[in-house]
């Protein structure tokens, strides 16, 4: 692979921003210094007037694959990842089969290493029934991302709802451990009440059936079985200004056993666009009033709430747009995570170092991924360079997720994506990203 100079760009990274040139060569970071002659016979891109970030990690997508293609597969989300400068992605397991066992998890490897232009990582699946086939995950503490729980009603036979199953595992386990944290207990008690109110449900509901106690009462338990443990536990897709009791900002992030994640679309929308938006925000755990939200960015700006993801986990329209009892949940995103932490910046709400520490360093931090998630020389080179001043509108035909749609479609996204960069090499630019290339298995640096 040639090698790559970025000249005169701004890097956003660990804390600074300040300009420099980048020398990128098999695969990594060669180099990082104020000027770099070129006597690599290097091929020159202008930074000029763009940033330069470390690829995002999101730790948290639904790619769909195996079984569940007509949604999307492997291929298309990782490319419409790179499109939005998202170079690493972890996936869940509740596709179908599910990844219940070790030979269902590898085949999903397999797969990825076929198909996608992005690195990728896969949770291991839990259902009341498999704890041998989890723990035998222990064993593979340097490629496997970690454990997924769904503590609150999932896809298929995926919601663990045995508290031995579930204190074993928290007890067992060597790997971090990411939850889905609802009590189903209070939806169903929730969605009776409602249903007895009136006849016909909307949208509008979905946050009074998927309610704050709920979510609070599962992550309280998922906390209590951390600790009695000493799990390495990660709360996903935090969403109430209640939950945030759980967490602490008073010690650092690598020294944490109990982290927390944040979601974009828990960032962006309230419940007031339910009104508009209907169905297409229609998400576990749902999207809820603006007191949380506002919470929720105040948490994420004092470092209670550890990472930004997405939850991508796109449907057909047809799956999506029908009356809200039949209406799938799940919003593709992966596409506009960055653009739209972008847009938040723009609006004096975030800094870019915070976007990048809660983007991409905090994830590496986080789950001890090797070598990725910071601009540093010997680093793997993973990147984004952005352009803050040139806007670009979210449409139909320039939507790249296989279902052609997106709650964000018509916002106007301040900055856009100029180029990715996977391991060294420019996957996207001028509009096109790389199909042919293939991303690397992520590895961890656990002892």
């Amino acid at each position: 692979m040639s090698r790559i100079i970025i000249k005169n760009t701004q890097i956003v990274n660990e804390g600074r921003i300040y300009n420099a040139d980048v020398l990128i060569g098999d695969q990594r970071i060669l180099k990082i210094d104020q000027v770099i002659d070129n006597k690599y016979n290097a091929r020159e891109i202008n930074g000029e007037n763009k940033y330069l970030l470390p690829g995002l990690i999101d730790d948290q997508v639904h790619f769909r694959e195996p079984g569940l293609t007509h949604k999307a597969t492997i291929h298309t989300e990782s490319i419409a990842a790179i499109a939005g400068g998202t170079t690493s992605f972890m996936e869940m397991p509740n596709t179908k089969p599910a990844a219940l066992t070790q030979e269902l998890l590898e085949d999903k490897y397999t797969i990825a290493a076929n198909s996608s232009p992005a690195n990728y990582s896969f949770f291991m699946g839990t259902s009341n029934d498999n704890e041998e086939e989890v723990l035998k995950t222990n064993d593979k503490k340097e490629d496997v991302c970690g454990i997924k729980i769904f503590m609150g009603s999932s896809t298929g036979n995926m919601l663990v709802d045995n508290h031995l199953t579930l204190d074993n595992i928290f007890r067992k386990s060597e790997l971090l451990i990411a939850t889905h944290c609802e009590d189903e207990r209070i939806i169903k008690s929730n969605l009776e009440r409602i249903q007895s109110e009136k006849e016909i449900l909307e949208a509008s509901d979905h946050p009074r059936i998927r309610d704050v106690e709920g979510c609070f009462e599962s992550s309280l338990m998922a906390v209590q079985l951390a600790k009695r443990n000493n799990t390495r536990l990660h709360i996903l897709h935090i969403s109430t200004a209640k939950e945030l009791q759980l967490f602490t900002n008073m010690i650092p992030l690598a020294d944490k056993r109990i982290t927390s994640e944040v979601c974009v679309h828990h960032l962006h929308f309230t419940a007031d666009d339910y009104a508009l938006l209907g169905n297409k925000i229609k998400c576990n755990p749902a999207i809820k009033s603006k007191e949380n939200k506002e919470a929720l960015w105040e948490a994420l700006l004092d470092d209670r709430l550890d990472v930004i993801a997405t939850d991508h986990a796109p449907h057909t329209m047809e799956e999506k747009f029908g009356s809200y009892a039949n209406s799938h949940a799940g919003l593709p995103l992966v596409q506009h995570s960055l653009q739209l932490m972008l847009h938040y910046h723009k609006q004096g709400k975030i800094s870019l170092e915070k976007i990048v520490q809660k983007t991409s360093h905090s994830v590496a931090t986080c789950f001890n991924i090797k070598e990725r998630g910071f601009i540093r020389e010997g680093y793997y080179a993973d990147l984004v360079l952005v352009d803050l001043n040139k806007e670009m509108t979210i449409a139909k035909e320039n939507i790249l997720y296989k279902c052609g749609w997106s709650p964000l479609e018509g916002f106007t996204m301040p900055a856009t994506i100029k180029k990715t960069f996977v391991n060294g090499f420019p996957v996207y630019e001028n509009n096109i990203v790389d199909t042919s290339f293939r991303g690397m298995r992520l590895a961890f640096d656990r002892k």
